[in-house]
């Protein structure tokens, strides 16, 4: 589902012609993260015997392309937008800044529920340490994170629309997925909040 993000913002950025410079640093972001997302994430797993619905995977599919395109076209043809002295924007080093927070976050949490699918055997296992030790979800804190830091970053509609998308995305699976804890494990701890750690 992640790779048409990757390729065709790849494609439509391309297609706008952009000087090198500020832009082609949301050029690189973009691609670390869907890269890793379309073409590592999926093998690391340990997905045998799982399916996921063709309707899923094509609205997912429509969804990354649709997003890839707004952003990857904005900003390939937006390279004027962004002078040199956008690198010392305050907008940029703290949208940089939580994107890289949020990446590294995510990137974490995929590891230790991957680690767990890899000892757990088949069944389902409690997640432990890191930012597990707070909240339920911390991969979709880090992709919030990520995303309101390129919304920031690149202070444009495309990036603050996928930013608000992608909290009323996970906001809401954050909250079923707390849920689900806490019904599947007695010994699920109540102090964990769903997303936030100490507050939701």
């Amino acid at each position: 589902m992640e790779v048409p993000a990757a390729l065709g913002f790849l494609v439509f950025f391309l297609i706008g012609r952009p000087e090198v410079g500020v832009v082609w640093v949301f050029l690189l972001l973009w691609q670390v993260h869907y890269v890793y997302r379309g073409f590592i994430f999926p093998f690391r797993l340990k997905t045998a015997g799982k399916r996921t619905p063709v309707l899923i995977v094509a609205m997912g599919m429509g969804f990354n392309l649709l997003n890839s395109y707004l952003n990857g076209r904005f900003l390939g043809a937006s390279g004027d937008l962004y002078p040199r002295e956008w690198f010392a924007d305050p907008r940029f080093i703290v949208g940089i800044g939580l994107f890289c927070l949020g990446l590294g976050i995510n990137l974490r949490a995929d590891r230790t529920l991957i680690r767990l699918r890899a000892e757990g055997g088949g069944g389902y296992r409690m997640p432990q340490g890191g930012l597990y030790r707070w909240i339920s979800c911390p991969n979709y804190l880090g992709e919030i994170l990520e995303w309101c830091g390129w919304a920031i970053a690149t202070w444009s509609v495309p990036g603050l629309v996928f930013a608000i998308w992608t909290v009323a995305n996970l906001l809401p699976r954050a909250r079923t997925h707390h849920h689900w804890y806490g019904e599947t494990f007695v010994d699920y701890p109540r102090r964990r909040k769903a997303l936030i750690p100490f507050v939701y």
